[in-house]
This record gives C-alpha cells, sequence and structure tokens, in this order.
C-alpha cells in the first residue's frame, strides 16, 4: 500500500479490510500493460461492479427524497447523477486522479485528468468498496461526499439538455436542430465519443461522453451555455 492512498483511506476515513482492492481501484490498464510480469489487477472489473452499486444506492436515494415523483423523473434524475460529468465532478472534487497508477504513454498524454478515466475510477472505488465492505459503508460515502452536492441544488440535478434545447429552438422557430458524431477515439473498453449539434451551417456546441447519446447531451448543454440560458 503506497503513502498516497494510506493519505486517502485517512482523508475519507474509510479503512479498507483488503487494501489490494483498493489498489486495483486505481490501477489503470495501461499500468498493467507496461507491467505485466507482476501482479498488478487494473481497475475494469470493479468499474463494472460499482457502476451497477452506483445505479443501486442513487435510485434508492432519489426514491427516498422524491416520494411523490413518478418513475421517469426518477430516471431522469438518477441519470443525471450516474453520467460521466457528474461522476468525473465527484472525482475532481475528492482529488481521485492524483492517486491513479497510469502506464507512460496514458501519462504523458493527460490521462490523469481525462474525463473518462476519472469516471472509471470513481465507479472502480465504487465497486471495491462494496466488495471490502458491504452497502452500508457505501450509502455512508455518498451521503457525506456526493449526495450533499446534488442536494445542495449544483449542475448535477441536471435536466435532460437536448429536450431543453429543442423546446428552446421550436419556441423561438430558431430552425431545426441537427446532431453529428464527429469523432470516435480510444479502445475499445474505453471509447470516447464527441458529437457536435448544429442548426444549418452554425454549429452551437460540442460534447464529449462515453456513448453517443451522452456526447449529444454534453453538445446540448454547451449549446445552452452559449445562447446564455439560465442552467439547468
Amino acid at each position: 500500500m503506497s503513502e498516497d492512498l494510506k493519505q486517502l483511506q485517512h482523508k475519507l476515513q474509510i479503512k479498507f479490510d483488503n487494501r489490494q482492492l483498493l489498489k486495483q481501484a486505481f490501477t489503470h490498464a495501461s499500468y498493467v500493460n507496461e507491467h505485466r510480469f507482476s501482479q498488478h489487477q487494473d481497475n475494469e472489473r470493479l468499474e463494472f461492479l460499482g457502476d451497477a452499486v452506483l445505479e443501486l444506492t442513487v435510485s434508492e436515494y432519489l426514491y427516498h427524497l422524491f416520494p411523490n415523483r413518478p418513475e421517469g423523473e426518477l430516471t431522469k434524475l438518477r441519470a443525471s447523477i450516474v453520467c460521466e460529468p457528474s461522476l468525473v465532478k465527484f472525482a475532481e472534487a475528492l482529488g481521485f486522479g492524483q492517486y491513479v497508477l497510469l502506464g507512460k504513454g496514458e501519462e504523458l498524454t493527460g490521462g490523469r485528468t481525462r474525463p473518462a478515466l476519472l469516471a472509471d475510477v470513481f465507479e472502480s472505488f465504487i465497486g471495491a468498496l462494496y466488495l471490502d465492505q458491504g452497502l452500508a459503508p457505501v450509502r455512508t460515502f455518498l451521503d457525506q461526499h456526493v449526495f450533499p452536492l446534488i442536494v445542495l441544488g449544483s449542475k448535477l440535478q441536471m435536466s435532460d439538455y437536448k429536450t431543453e434545447l429543442q423546446e428552446l429552438t421550436q419556441h423561438h422557430n430558431m430552425g431545426a436542430l441537427e446532431y453529428r458524431i464527429v469523432e470516435e477515439r480510444g479502445p475499445a473498453h474505453e471509447r470516447e465519443f464527441v458529437s457536435e449539434v448544429h442548426m444549418g451551417q452554425e454549429r452551437l456546441g460540442r460534447g464529449t461522453g462515453r456513448s453517443k447519446k451522452e456526447a449529444e447531451q454534453q453538445a446540448a448543454s454547451a449549446a445552452l451555455d452559449r445562447l446564455k440560458l439560465p442552467e439547468a
């Protein structure tokens, strides 16, 4: 266990019983590829598990927080909390980027601050915490470090930016919108999509995401910012 990860546990007031799980949560595949003869494991499987644990715990939180909201609204709210931009904000607030073990190439190309990587690390940490200690400590961690950001009305409690942009442009008869995927980058397990939203020949916004849908949402958000709309 590195001193950095000991420091992280102290900061979060969490002590892992299986410290290897914590190390794995912060180990990127690029690091493992450069240390093939070591016992290192990357965090991709933990990311898979953490994604499911987040879906459950966030769903439970919203279910109790909004007892009168219909299923459709709760689904949209949950999607806004577990999407890449929100997970990146959580990871950045906790300083997770500085603890990641990266390969030299990934380090040189700015991987430590890459949104997809930070979102994955946050999910991996949740997966590791769940395996090590169960759901109750995960809930406690989210109560302390994530849910307050949402309750305080930060941008994380967002709406459907594409729908909001569509309604605005239709209301003002501004013209038809067109979304274009202009770039796909990264390996298959860490795919990133770049989307642009156009109105005629004018580009209104550009966004990235781990799915085409997420990239389009971020492009719509950028377009709304450009049009100087109130934040969702």
